[in-house]
């Protein structure tokens, strides 16, 4: 009977136990979901457009729209205990509607550029929209920056939103239907994770990237170029004038592209011509996530992490913001107000052979993961 009694005793703490975790985990979970809030925010393409906001356990906020997966805001805390957006953005759909470049907006099918706007894959030339010179970028005339996603909020047990999207065979010029799907996830860390997966039903290339502008002021009042960085990449790609990749791989030590050290950007800037608009190939050997780089501003005392699974990572310093548009709170977003570190492959890699590839097969599963972080230090 002892022994009966104490199998009994055992299953019902179990039990109870059990049930414990399964109610704390639904707690959790009803947590997140009632730390997610959405708006109406217009129409496109016949298509409702909502924005999320997202909320973590520290208070830290971050909008995103579901026209173009676009992340319009990340408003973290800064050393004074102020709070205010790092990412660039509007506070309405219209700007967005009017064609800005790329502000926060999911890029694809193929991040970056492709030379002289096509492809050859298995014995097939591929002609692609030249929307960019004489180049193909970011997508196309109409990339995944400028359609309207399907976005659901899944039950995770921290704040997140789920984007669907199906790119149809032929759509902006390249082959197969593309099934997509990133998750915006808004963790406890003040970490932006970002992860996409995607399938196709024909060989297609793929280069999934997100193109948020940085400034970690908070203020575009400030340029970046007192903010410092460090790139974990003893190697970048050199571009030609229409900043397509040469097909070199060259290393950085002794030019302006060093910064596996932290360096203040605006320190070796003047020695490029237009700017950083470049590819770093990062020192990881596989596609675990790892920490690739650092952006650091003595201003706010913020300091993002960069984390990800990809090869590459494209450092731009805002070269061509001219004032046009202005930011949230009236400010014109003028040259080197804002940055951006799009983890990513190679740019042209379907026409540059020696560099990873970015062709995606039947059956296979694209799968890639970045997280912005944000610290801060407070001395």
């Amino acid at each position: 009977m002892k022994s009966i009694s104490g199998t009994l005793v055992f299953v019902i703490i179990c039990t109870l136990f059990t049930n414990c975790n399964n109610s704390s985990e639904k707690n959790k979970m009803a947590a997140a979901k009632d730390a997610i809030s959405k708006k109406d925010w217009g129409e496109v393409d016949g298509k409702k457009i909502y924005l999320y906001t997202l909320e973590n356990n520290n208070g830290t906020t971050m909008t995103i729209t579901n026209y173009g997966g676009t992340v319009t805001s990340f408003v973290t805390q800064d050393k004074n205990g102020n709070k205010s957006s790092i990412i660039i953005g509007f506070d309405s759909l219209q700007p967005y509607l009017q064609h800005p470049p790329y502000f926060g907006a999911l890029i694809g099918r193929y991040g970056n550029r492709i030379g002289n706007a096509k492809f050859t894959l298995d014995g097939t030339t591929y002609k692609l929209a030249a929307n960019d010179g004489k180049n193909h970028l970011h997508g196309g005339l109409k990339g995944f920056d400028k359609v309207v996603w399907d976005a659901t909020i899944p039950n995770d047990s921290v704040p997140s939103l789920t984007l669907k999207y199906l790119s149809k065979d032929g759509e902006e010029g390249y082959p197969g239907n593309l099934n997509v799907t990133v998750q915006y996830t808004l963790n406890n860390d003040d970490g932006l994770e970002i992860e996409y997966n995607a399938e196709t039903d024909k060989a297609t290339p793929v280069n999934l990237t997100n193109h948020s502008y940085f400034n970690l002021t908070g203020d575009v009042s400030n340029t970046i170029l007192n903010h410092t960085l460090m790139i974990d990449a003893d190697h970048y790609t050199p571009v030609d004038t229409t900043l397509i990749p040469t097909g070199e791989i060259k290393p950085v030590k002794g030019t302006p592209f060093d910064f596996t050290t932290a360096k203040k950007i605006g320190q070796d800037i003047d020695a490029v011509k237009g700017g950083y608009d470049h590819n770093w190939v990062l020192n990881k050997k596989d596609t675990s996530l790892q920490k690739v780089a650092e952006l650091s501003d003595s201003i706010s005392g913020r300091t993002l992490e960069v984390y990800t699974t990809q090869p590459g990572l494209q450092f731009y310093t805002g070269n061509f913001l001219d004032g046009k548009f202005v930011n949230r709170g009236g400010k014109p977003l003028q040259v080197h107000t804002a940055l951006c570190l799009e983890t990513q492959h190679f740019p042209d890699s379907p026409n540059k052979p020696n560099f990873p590839t970015t062709i995606l097969k039947p059956g296979e599963k694209y799968h890639a993961v970045t997280i912005y972080k944000v610290k801060l230090n407070k001395s």
